[in-house]
């Protein structure tokens, strides 16, 4: 096979199809084989531009990723497209190939270049279906965002066969180590969080302040995880290319965590001095305590509420104004959050009060229909909105 790199990218020529114009069996008439690179593995060490179409140049593209690592299994992955798209074309389907890559660091600026190149290649060759092919579920998370542009009636990952000796899967298992010490999107967890940890437990051990070394450690395993579940190490990175949508999500999380913050501390201020019976309970004895519990909770919800809804509004902003499907999901995340509120509060009225709980369960169904209809109307509307329009994520 020769490799030409000039044919690659030259989405301008005639691509060429087999087979009959409709599907024997009746069902899809034009199919779509389509590779997804997320982390573009083709684009930093293969130097090969996306999109790629046609059976020849995804093979070349292929074959030239191999001989850069042929380690990767991405490479496995386009050969398996190709594989696919001929066995297509031997049942008599009508279909073509196309490889696509988002960014080597992943996130929303891979997955909004993955969109765009889709509609390229959607716009060259008008598929009716499409079949993904994957070497994982890294890149099988785009498939919700695929099936807005076309209906996805296959997804095949691509597993590569390893050699069953212990020597091959201690060699696998150093490989992944390596990782985890190495590539900073992993170490700062795997590494930075369990080092801070131990730093903080030698030192109380050493001072003498055992007791409180474990409120530490919890607050750094807290903190690690609030930092992770919003993003704001990735938000903090993005204050060296600052964006406006970038300074409303930072804000937004920021200020929600505050709120949130303050939330606790006002629920714990609303516990009568009553409810506190001995001041030697312990945390078994706190948790069932029906009036600690409901006034706790009945002190914070609405603060805890606002905090969040806080964070939920900016990501949404942020969102809204990219154009990013992902909007919907925090409408539906604001839908759900506003028809919790009254639950809850029953909830504290039932510990507190013990007020009938059939009127919790009653606002359950009736938020779940609402969810339900909201849910259905928003996946209509922004499936309408892809007609024309390039559909970022």
């Amino acid at each position: 096979m020769t490799f030409r790199p000039s044919d690659l990218n030259d989405l301008e020529k005639e691509t060429t199809h087999y087979g009959s114009t409709a599907d024997p069996r009746g069902g899809h008439n034009r199919i779509l084989v389509l590779c997804i690179d997320r982390d573009d593995d083709i684009g930093s060490k293969g130097g090969v531009k996306t999109p790629i179409m046609g059976r020849d140049r995804c093979a070349d593209a292929g074959l030239r990723l191999a001989i850069e690592d042929p380690e990767d299994a991405d490479a496995n992955a386009i050969f398996g497209a190709v594989k696919e798209y001929e066995k297509l074309l031997s049942k008599g389907y009508h279909s073509e190939v196309a490889l696509v890559a988002g960014k080597v660091n992943r996130g929303i600026e891979a997955d909004e270049k993955i969109g765009i190149e889709v509609n390229r290649v959607l716009a060259r060759y008008h598929a009716d279906a499409a079949v993904i092919v994957s070497d994982g579920e890294d890149d099988e998370a785009l498939v919700p965002i695929i099936q807005t542009m076309i209906p996805v009636i296959s997804v095949q990952r691509i597993i590569i066969k390893h050699s069953r000796s212990v020597e091959y899967s201690y060699a696998v298992l150093g490989r992944y180590i390596k990782m985890l010490v190495y590539d900073p999107r992993y170490s700062k967890f795997f590494l930075g969080v369990p080092g801070a940890l131990l730093v903080v437990s030698g030192l109380a051990t050493v001072l003498g302040l055992t007791r409180e070394a474990l409120a530490l450690v919890m607050s750094i395993l807290g903190g690690a995880f609030i930092i992770r579940a919003f993003d704001i190490d990735k938000s903090l990175g993005s204050l060296g290319r600052p964006t406006p949508t970038g300074f409303i999500r930072i804000f937004s999380v920021f200020a929600g965590v505050l709120i949130i913050i303050v939330s606790i501390v006002n629920g714990l201020s609303s516990i009568p001095s009553e409810a506190l019976v001995t001041k030697d309970m312990n945390f078994l004895d706190i948790l069932s305590n029906r009036l600690i519990i409901g006034n706790f909770v009945h002190g914070t919800i609405t603060l805890m509420w606002i905090g969040i809804g806080t964070i939920l509004i900016g990501s949404l902003l942020s969102n809204w104004f990219k154009g990013s499907v992902r909007a919907m999901s925090d409408i539906l995340r604001l839908v759900v959050l506003a028809l919790l509120y009254i639950p809850i509060l029953q909830f504290t009225s039932v510990l507190t009060e013990g007020t009938n709980p059939f009127t919790l369960i009653s606002s359950l169904f009736i938020g779940l229909a609402i969810t339900l209809v909201v849910a259905t109307f928003l996946f209509q509307y922004f499936r309408s909105r892809k007609g024309g329009e390039i559909l970022k994520h």
